[in-house]
C-alpha cells in the first residue's frame, strides 16, 4: 500500500547509532540558544517587505507569526526529544505517517533550507552594497539586483510595459552578484569542513543583539503617533484570496524571521528536566524575540512611517516586484525621501533619516558580519536532510558521497550551492522568503499531525518532553500553518504543489523501488549500494 511503509522509531535510532547525551542545559541556556538562533535574518531584511504588505499593522503580524511558531515548536520538541537524530521533520514523519508523506516532508525541507539560504544571501548582499556605498565604493546597478531582468521577463510574458516597469528596466540590474559570491564561499567552507565554533557564534549573537538594541534606543525617542495611521491600510487580510497582503499576509512572510527555534527543541536530550526546561526555553526565547521584533518595528514605523507604496493609479504593488522597484526609483528620482517599504536595508535607512548615519552603517556592518553564518547553517541543514534521505535509500547514495580528504558530503553540498546561487542571483528577498515559508509550514504541519498520531499508536514510549495540552496545541499549530500558507501570495502558494509534483515523480520513478524500508533494510545493513561512511550521521 502507498501509505504502508512506516519506519519504526527503533529502526531509526539503530540507523543513527544514537549515543546517550549528557544532560547539562538549563532553562537559561536554552533561552539564550533560542534567542541566538532566531534573531537575525528576518528582522534585518524583511521589515520593509512586511510594511509593504501591512503598513503599521505589521506589529500584529509579528505576534501572529510568533504564536504559530510557538505552538509548532512545542509539538516539534516532543518528537525531537524522542528521536534526536538528523533529518528533522522528515525523520519524525517517516516513523508515524509513513514513507510517502516523509518523502514529501523531506522534499519540502529541501525547499525550505536551500531557498532560505538564498533569501539570507540576498539580504546580506543588500546590506553589503549599502555599506560599500557609504565608503565610496559603488557596486554597479547591473550587478546588485535583478529588477531589470524581472521587468523584461514580465513584459515578454505579456505584461503591459507601464511607467513603473520601464523605470525598472532603466535603473534595475540583471543579477545579484554579491549574493552569488557569498553562497559560493559558504559552499566552499562546507566542502572543506569548516564550521563555526561556539565562541564565534556567541560573538555574532552579541553583535546582532547589540545592533538591534542600539536601533531601539535611538528610534523610540523620536516616535510620532501620526506615523501609525492608518494602522491597517490593507486590513487583516483574507487567506482565501491570493493578494498576500494585510496582517496575515505579512505574518506569512515574516514567519521566516522566527525559524530557528529547532535549535532549542533538538537540544531536549541534553537538557536537565526537559519537561520543565524545554517549554520555558522555547516560550521565553520566542517571547524575547517577539518583544525585540515589536520594538524594532515600532521604532521604524514611528520614526519615518511605514505606509505601503501604491502604483500610479492607486493599485497594490507586491513587494519585490519589478513594478514596485520602478515606482520606488521614480519616487526617489522626484526628490522625495525614500519610503521605508522601498529600502533594501530598512533599519540602516531609518537611522540615516533620523540623522544617525554612523550608527546606521554600524547596524549594516552587524548584518554583514552576522548573516553569512545563517547562510552556512541553512545550507548545512540542507545537506543533513539530503544525507538522511540518501541513508534511507530514497536518494542515490552517491549524491551524499563523502569527500576522501575533507570527510564531508561534497557532491550534495555543491549541488545545493549551485541551486541556491541561481535563486539568489535573480529573485528578491521577499519572494525567496515566501517560497521558503511554503515548505516550512508544510513540514511543521506534518510534525503537529505526527505528534498526535504517535500519542495514539505508541503511548508507552519514553518522552523526555511531552507537549502540554497536545490535543489543543497541535490542532492550533495545524490551523496556524494552514492559515499562514493560504495567506502567502499566489506564486508562493503554487511553488509548494509544483515542487511537490516534481518530488512525487522522483519518488515513484526512482525512490520507492530503492527504499531501504521497502527492501527490508531498515538499518542499512547488508545494502551493497550504501557507502560505509553513510551508515552514521555527520559530525
Amino acid at each position: 500500500m502507498i501509505f504502508g511503509r512506516v519506519k519504526s522509531l527503533d529502526a531509526i535510532l539503530a540507523t543513527a547509532e544514537k549515543k546517550g547525551l549528557h544532560r547539562s542545559l538549563g532553562a537559561f541556556q536554552l533561552t539564550l540558544l533560542g534567542v541566538g538562533a532566531v534573531i537575525g535574518t528576518g528582522i534585518f531584511v524583511l521589515t520593509s517587505e512586511a510594511a509593504q504588505k501591512a503598513g503599521p499593522g505589521m506589529l500584529l503580524s509579528f505576534i501572529v507569526a510568533g504564536f504559530v511558531c510557538a505552538v509548532a515548536a512545542l509539538c516539534y520538541s516532543e518528537l525531537a526529544s524522542m528521536v534526536p537524530v538528523s533529518g528533522s521533520a522528515y525523520t519524525y514523519t517517516y516513523a508515524v505517517t509513513g514513507e510517502l508523506l516523509a518523502w514529501m516532508v523531506g522534499w519540502a525541507l529541501i525547499l525550505e533550507y536551500a531557498v532560505g539560504a538564498s533569501a539570507v544571501a540576498v539580504g546580506w548582499s543588500n546590506h553589503l552594497a549599502g555599506l560599500l556605498d557609504g565608503i565610496g565604493f559603488h557596486i554597479p546597478n547591473g550587478l546588485r539586483n535583478a529588477d531589470a531582468l524581472m521587468a523584461h521577463v514580465q513584459v515578454a510574458f505579456g505584461a503591459t510595459p507601464n511607467a513603473d516597469l520601464q523605470t525598472a528596466m532603466t535603473v534595475g540590474g540583471f543579477m545579484n552578484l554579491p549574493a552569488v559570491i557569498v553562497i559560493a564561499l559558504v559552499t566552499w567552507l562546507l566542502v572543506v569542513g569548516t564550521t563555526e565554533s561556539a565562541r564565534v557564534n556567541a560573538v555574532l549573537v552579541l553583535i546582532k543583539i547589540a545592533a538591534l538594541t542600539a536601533f531601539i534606543a535611538l528610534t523610540i525617542p523620536v516616535l510620532k503617533a501620526d506615523n501609525f495611521h492608518p494602522f491597517l491600510p490593507y486590513g487583516v487580510g483574507n487567506p482565501l484570496s491570493s493578494s498576500g497582503v494585510g496582517v496575515l499576509g505579512a505574518a506569512a512572510s515574516i514567519f521566516f524571521a522566527y525559524v530557528g527555534f529547532d535549535a532549542v527543541s533538538t537540544a531536549a536530550e541534553e537538557t536537565k528536566n526537559p519537561q520543565r526546561n524545554v517549554p520555558i526555553g522555547l516560550i521565553a526565547s520566542l517571547a524575547i524575540c517577539t518583544l525585540f521584533y515589536l520594538l524594532v518595528a515600532s521604532g521604524a514605523i514611528g520614526a519615518i512611517g511605514a505606509n505601503p507604496v501604491t502604483s500610479a493609479d492607486g493599485g497594490v504593488l507586491a513587494p519585490g516586484s519589478a513594478e514596485m522597484a520602478g515606482r520606488c526609483a521614480a519616487i526617489v528620482a522626484g526628490g522625495a525621501m525614500e519610503p521605508l517599504v522601498c529600502s533594501k536595508e530598512a533599519l540602516v535607512h531609518v537611522l540615516q533619516v533620523i540623522n544617525w548615519p554612523i550608527m546606521g552603517r554600524l547596524v549594516g556592518l552587524a548584518a554583514v558580519l552576522a548573516l553569512p553564518s545563517v547562510v552556512l547553517m541553512m545550507m548545512f541543514g540542507q545537506t543533513r536532510v539530503f544525507f538522511t534521505m540518501a541513508r534511507d535509500g530514497l536518494l542515490p547514495a552517491r549524491l551524499a558521497s563523502i569527500h576522501p580528504k575533507f570527510r564531508t558530503p561534497h557532491v550534495v553540498t555543491v549541488v545545493t550551492g549551485i541551486a541556491a546561487a541561481v535563486a539568489a542571483a535573480v529573485l528578491p528577498v521577499g519572494k525567496l522568503a515566501d517560497y521558503s515559508n511554503a515548505g516550512t509550514l508544510f513540514a511543521f504541519m506534518m510534525v503537529a499531525i505526527s505528534v498526535m498520531v504517535l500519542r495514539k499508536t505508541d503511548p508507552a514510549r519514553k518522552r523526555p518532553f511531552r507537549t502540554p495540552a497536545v490535543y489543543i496545541v497541535a490542532p492550533l499549530a495545524i490551523i496556524g500553518c494552514i492559515g499562514l500558507y493560504l495567506s502567502l501570495p499566489l506564486t508562493a502558494k503554487l511553488v509548494l504543489p509544483g515542487w511537490g509534483a516534481i518530488g512525487l515523480m522522483i519518488y515513484f520513478l526512482y525512490s520507492r523501488s530503492r527504499s531501504h524500508v521497502g527492501r527490508g533494510l531498515d538499518d542499512n545493513s547488508g545494502d551493497p549500494d550504501m557507502q560505509p561512511e553513510l551508515a552514521k550521521p555527520l559530525d
